[in-house]
């Protein structure tokens, strides 16, 4: 029995799921063994495969490129199975455009660094794109970055957020050591 399902994408972002000469939509194919028929007039990517599930994790790395993420990031979802992504709608935080690029600047930090280092401590790929913030992870990891992000959304200093999450990955390695010994 085949699966169709549908996803609606933002005009710039059709380009990126498409690649160069179609090599990333071949690429998408291969590793999911779906097909795909992009629509750039009307923005959708409609899906289709025999495997349910394969069709639902590829609307999941077409969504992840759609907010920012490059296919080659998008693929951690294919990963683990329990990988999953999460999309941060900033729209109901942020009442200005101004206040926007605040959050969003407070989220990348300086040069990148603070979404670096962000990464670094949790395992999660970050991608700031519009008014979104997409997060790729286990679950573990996703609600310790979910937490430093609502952090730094409030206001927090960097110091703080990092010092959470330095303890978050201290606890984590004696939970692990605990289990294992």
């Amino acid at each position: 029995m085949t699966t169709i399902q549908e996803v609606k994408v933002t005009a710039s972002r059709i380009a990126v799921i498409i690649g160069k000469g179609g090599e990333t939509k071949r690429l998408i194919e291969e590793k999911t063994g779906t097909e795909l028929a992009i629509d750039s007039e009307e923005g959708t990517v409609t899906v289709e495969g025999t495997d349910a599930l394969a069709v639902l994790r590829t609307i999941e790395i077409i969504k992840a490129i759609n907010r920012g993420f490059s296919p080659e990031r998008a693929f951690l979802l294919l990963e683990d199975e329990d990988m999953i992504l999460e999309i941060i709608d900033l729209s109901g935080v942020c009442t200005t455009t101004k206040q926007m690029e605040r959050i969003r600047g407070r989220i990348i930090g300086k040069s990148g660094k603070a979404r670096a280092q962000i990464e670094d401590m949790t395992g999660v790929a970050i991608s700031v794109h519009g008014k979104t913030i997409a997060l790729i992870g286990m679950p573990e990891q996703l609600k310790v970055t979910r937490s430093a992000v609502d952090m730094l959304l409030e206001g927090l200093p960097h110091e703080t957020v990092f010092s959470f999450l330095d303890r978050k990955k201290k606890e984590a390695k004696t939970d692990i050591l605990e289990y294992y010994y």
